[in-house]
């Protein structure tokens, strides 16, 4: 989609409340969009991919001040290049840890799955 999109359009583009993204705004989360005449927020696409990226940044347990710096280091564009790199080789680091705790749990829990499995089998006469 081109062109400038109000806050509801985006909101529900990305299943979020508009609340959500004005709460982004306000923390520093998400840079301000531009207004029109009347003062209504309006997004171009930039401003909406720059809110997945946030948000899956999000998702996988970036905390929210790690995400406005983030958002900070792109507005200084080119110059926050290094620093952005910086902060998303530590955040996939961080992704890559839980990844492998979530793995070893998950590997625990197939285990035990099994293991409850066999035992509600019905044991077979000799």
């Amino acid at each position: 989609m081109n062109g400038n999109r109000s806050i509801g359009e985006v909101a529900a583009e990305l299943g979020l409340d508009p609340d959500t993204i004005r709460y982004y705004e306000r923390v520093g989360v998400l840079p301000p969009a531009p207004r029109d005449p009347a003062g209504r927020r309006q997004y171009l696409d930039d401003h909406v991919h720059l809110l997945e990226v946030l948000l899956r940044l999000k998702e996988t347990g970036m905390p929210l001040a790690d995400v406005a710096a983030f958002t900070r280091l792109v507005q200084q564009d080119p110059h926050g290049v290094p620093e952005r790199l910086q902060l998303l080789r530590a955040h996939r680091e961080r992704v890559l840890a839980n990844r492998a705790a979530l793995d070893a749990a998950l590997a625990l829990i197939d285990r035990k799955i099994g293991d409850y499995e066999a035992r509600a089998q019905p044991s077979r006469p000799s």
